[in-house]
């Protein structure tokens, strides 16, 4: 089955290959890649692989005999075998790390395989992470577990199916080998599952590949591995943009100043329509280093990301990210802050004074027009485009926050409303907007104090005659959210689930009246109201996701896989290459792989679980425990 990958491996031909063949950590100088070997895993087996993205490489759905192709993809795809054509190696890169600058890192657990050819002549890098160590593998050893890949397989593949550029994941495969981790750095280690995620996209170079030239750091002292070497930084300028910006250097082939120039405005402009994809469908990266950037505009390395639920600003999905750094209001920020280091990396081929220009000229424009285009279609407004736009998409946000309402559940319900909606219907909608909003109790988890308040006002009392307490109990932003998560927790106790009720729907009542008012001015405009709200519909239905991979959905996939079953992880990738449809058929596709697996039949939105949660309901109490670091 596999027999039918063509490799061309271009970036290897194109780039230097350290000439090195030692296999463990090292520095890397004078190389952006170097030659390895995946350490091979005891006993393979697929958890699960997705058609749609191995259609890619020309490979379709096995015909004759499916388990011996699962058989295949485990054995080549877990790096036991190599395939004909590949030449295993690894990416050299660097990055700064939550704002200082680490030195070098590279593919310390990922493995360029090769590039192939694909049905149409496109060219696809796939990659094996989690395959075993490589130069860049530091102190760890080259390995990824169960939860986290089966977490990277399914959000490339929602993603791509939300219409959001990302990188892809063809299958997923686990093994009986297994290695020690702690997953909350909590002085509890244990076993699990060696896994591995094949990756496919155009290519995986990223921002902080280009930091491999980087003197050393006036904070943190460290350096790339190829300082001065400029011949390098030019020959993967040239090889990015003749590959990746084809149209930019036939354009500007006599000028290599303003050839890299198109090439800065371009990866400008889409990573912040990148971005403005993520906010619009409350994804958080939660790992936006600049190693984690991809030269093209993909989304790339899926780690502790999130889908946000409860709507919140300042929602930060990852726990180890203290600061705050990576919230979701702060990545349109952050993205253009790791575009300033790029234009770093770029001097001397491009001129800071140039790459600046064009960064204050075009990122936040860019991203502010596209995020209020994505916005009006989430909203139906299809046919105006007004300047008080902005306004309403901000008090709908502002809403959503004041009520803690589903950031997902209550954009997809607003197709469901209507100008002349008479008034017992717009009750039965109210009711199911509010139904979308937190209940007391689940804002009392939500506000949980994480301190003893007591303990807390002593150290803050303290902390004025010796400031450097303040120090020991977090930063003055932390304290600030404890502070807050005090005072609403106080003011929960006091709260009744109708007081809740009642306040909730007076804040939908004042935003449904602005936008039924602004409703009104797209049928003024138009001479047939009824084709217009036909169409109105049909545009929030294709912009407004049903389903998005919320971390409870990943939790019960992973938790079912740790036992043994991956029919879960299937179902969930099923459901996800059709985020915007009901899930019409998906129940007899669910009976059948829960035939074989021996366990109970469930409908979507019936789905027995230990929540007993559908896949399109807001999220259960004990979800908002989970701790992704």
């Amino acid at each position: 089955w596999l027999g039918a990958l063509r490799f061309d491996n271009l970036a290897l031909r194109s780039l230097p290959v350290d000439a090195s063949e030692e296999s463990g950590p090292r520095t890397v100088p004078g190389a952006c890649f170097a030659r390895v070997r995946p350490s091979p895993l005891q006993n393979p087996r697929l958890v699960a692989m997705s058609l749609p993205a191995l259609a890619l490489l020309g490979l379709e759905a096995p015909a004759a005999d499916p388990a011996e192709a699962e058989a295949e993809a485990a054995l080549f795809f877990s790096g036991n075998r190599v395939l004909a054509g590949a030449e295993p190696a690894a990416h050299c890169y660097c990055g700064h790390q939550f704002g200082s600058f680490a030195g070098q890192l590279g593919d310390g657990a990922a493995m360029y395989l090769g590039e192939v050819l694909g049905p149409r002549g496109e060219r696809w890098e796939i990659q094996l992470k989690g395959a075993g160590i490589t130069p860049f593998s530091r102190q760890a050893d080259g390995r990824k577990v169960l939860r986290s890949s089966i977490r990277e397989f399914l959000c490339s593949e929602a993603m791509f199916h939300l219409g959001i550029p990302t990188t892809r994941a063809g299958t997923c495969v686990t093994s009986d080998s297994t290695v020690i981790r702690d997953v909350f750095y909590d002085g509890n280690p244990k076993k699990e599952r060696c896994t591995v995620v094949l990756r496919i996209a155009s290519t995986f170079i990223r921002f902080g590949s280009f930091e491999i030239f980087k003197p050393p750091d006036e904070y943190t002292g460290r350096k790339g591995p190829s300082q001065d070497r400029n011949d390098i930084r030019i020959q993967m300028l040239d090889y990015v943009i003749s590959t990746f910006y084809p149209e930019i250097q036939e354009a500007y082939s006599d000028n290599t100043v303003q050839r890299n120039a198109a090439f800065f405005r371009e990866i400008t402009k889409r990573t912040a329509r990148l971005v403005a994809e993520w906010q619009c469908v409350g994804f958080c990266h939660g790992v936006l280093n600049t190693d984690n950037m991809s030269i093209v505009g993909l989304t790339i390395d899926y780690g502790p990301f999130g889908f946000m639920d409860r709507y919140d600003p300042e929602h930060v999905c990852n726990g180890s990210d203290n600061a705050g750094r990576y919230a979701y209001n702060k990545q349109p920020e952050i993205c253009k802050w790791n575009l300033e280091k790029l234009a770093e990396a770029l001097v001397p081929e491009l001129p800071l004074e140039i790459s600046q220009l064009i960064l204050e000229e075009e990122y936040d424009a860019e991203f502010e027009k596209h995020y209020l285009q994505k916005m009006r279609k989430k909203l139906g407004l299809i046919q105006l485009e007004l300047e008080e736009d902005s306004k309403l998409v901000s008090e709908l946000l502002e809403t959503m926050h004041l009520t803690a309402g589903d950031f997902t559940n209550i954009f997809y319900l607003l197709s469901s409303f209507s100008v002349d909606i008479d008034p017992s219907k717009f009750e039965d909608f109210l009711e199911e907007l509010t139904s979308q909003c937190a209940s007391v109790e689940e804002l009392k988890v939500v506000f949980k104090p994480q301190m003893d308040p007591r303990q807390l006002s002593m150290m803050l009392m303290l902390a004025q005659s010796n400031p450097q307490l303040l120090a020991l109990i977090g930063t003055k932003a932390s304290i600030n959210k404890e502070l807050e998560r005090i005072e609403q927790s106080s003011k929960l106790q006091q709260l009744t689930a109708d007081d809740l009720l009642s306040r909730n729907k007076r804040h939908w009542k004042e935003w449904l009246e602005k936008y039924r008012v602004r409703l009104q001015k797209e049928i003024e405009s138009v001479g047939n109201a009824d084709a217009w709200n036909t169409e109105r519909v049909k545009v929030m239905n294709s912009n407004n996701p049903k389903y998005i991979l919320r971390n409870y959905i990943a939790q019960n996939a992973i938790e079912a896989a740790e036992n043994g079953d991956f029919s879960e992880v299937r179902n969930v990738l099923k459901l996800l290459e059709h985020p915007f449809q009901e899930a019409e058929g998906f129940q007899e596709v669910k009976e059948d792989a829960e035939e074989e697996a021996a366990t109970a039949t469930a409908a979507v939105c019936s789905q027995e679980t230990r929540s007993k949660q559908s896949y399109c309901s807001k999220p259960p109490l004990w979800a908002s425990e989970l701790c992704v670091t």
